[in-house]
């Protein structure tokens, strides 16, 4: 039995329907009911229904937000959080600007965008948030995060506009199809890094680990951990990578994940 396993949220727990199922559910139950841990590993923040995900999936457990630039205990209240340098939060201001780019600027259960793009909106309608425009000076917190929010051509572009000291990665979800986010925090934030952090306070080798994902941005920890698992609708890349092959988000992909991650162990038993 593998006892920590970690789960993207758009095109892994959530599809189409906006939600985790009643299948994904009851297979989390039963996983905690076994003794195992589960961890939250998304691009979004603490916030919203993604924060009441999180703190059903494992309500006691350590969730990673934003590609690991923060992590919450929902148990104990704890966030350890890392902030992307002010002169890189500017930089990215400057190159949306000049580009056209929806810019969404994250502290780690809040986000300001001062844009009425069609992007911008559509994307709080997919954080089930409600979209004002607002400027930084709102966050309270420290920014952990800069997005842009693009369209699928832009990928690359917004991707190659990360400024020094920082890294990009881009993820996308199956409720905006023709939209790209791309994610800059600093460097050496990644979604492995911040699995890495959940499983060295929880004592687990990352042999013992799962990950389960379907985008660029989880190829890393895919790749990390000793259980990669990619969905049927994973991006090539992650296809390749991945030890195991589960069905389409739409299938109930993750909860047959949790299910196999009961008998499988890092020596390669199953």
């Amino acid at each position: 039995m593998l006892p920590l396993i970690c789960l993207d949220v758009d095109g892994t727990l959530v599809g189409l329907a906006g939600a985790p199922s009643d299948a994904l559910w009851s297979a989390a139950d039963l996983a905690r009911q076994r003794g195992q841990r589960l961890t939250l590993c998304t691009a979004r923040l603490a916030a919203g229904p993604t924060r009441v995900w999180a703190e059903r999936l494992d309500p006691l457990g350590w969730h990673v937000f934003h590609t690991g630039a923060a992590r919450w205990n929902p148990a104990t209240g704890e966030v350890r959080a890392t902030p992307i340098p002010d002169d890189a939060v500017a930089a990215c201001q400057a190159t949306a600007a000049a580009h056209g780019w929806v810019l969404e600027t994250y502290s780690w259960d809040d986000y300001v965008v001062d844009s009425d793009d069609a992007l911008a909106v559509e994307h709080a309608g997919l954080l089930a948030l409600p979209h004002a425009r607002r400027p930084i000076s709102d966050l309270r917190d420290p920014v952990v995060r800069v997005q842009f929010v693009v369209t699928r051509d832009q990928v690359a572009a917004a991707v190659a506009a990360a400024p020094a000291g920082t890294v990009a990665s881009a993820a996308t979800s199956p409720v905006m199809p023709g939209a790209a986010f791309v994610s800059v925090t600093a460097a050496g934030v990644s979604k492995a890094a911040g699995i890495a952090a959940v499983a060295d306070d929880l004592g687990v080798p990352m042999s013992d680990v799962m990950m389960v994902g379907d985008g660029h941005n989880d190829l890393p920890a895919i790749e990390a951990v000793g259980w990669g698992v990619a969905m049927g609708n994973a991006e090539p890349e992650v296809l390749a990578a991945a030890r195991l092959l589960v069905a389409d988000v739409e299938d109930d992909g993750a909860a047959q994940a949790i299910e196999a991650s009961a008998s499988l162990g890092a020596d390669g038993r199953s």
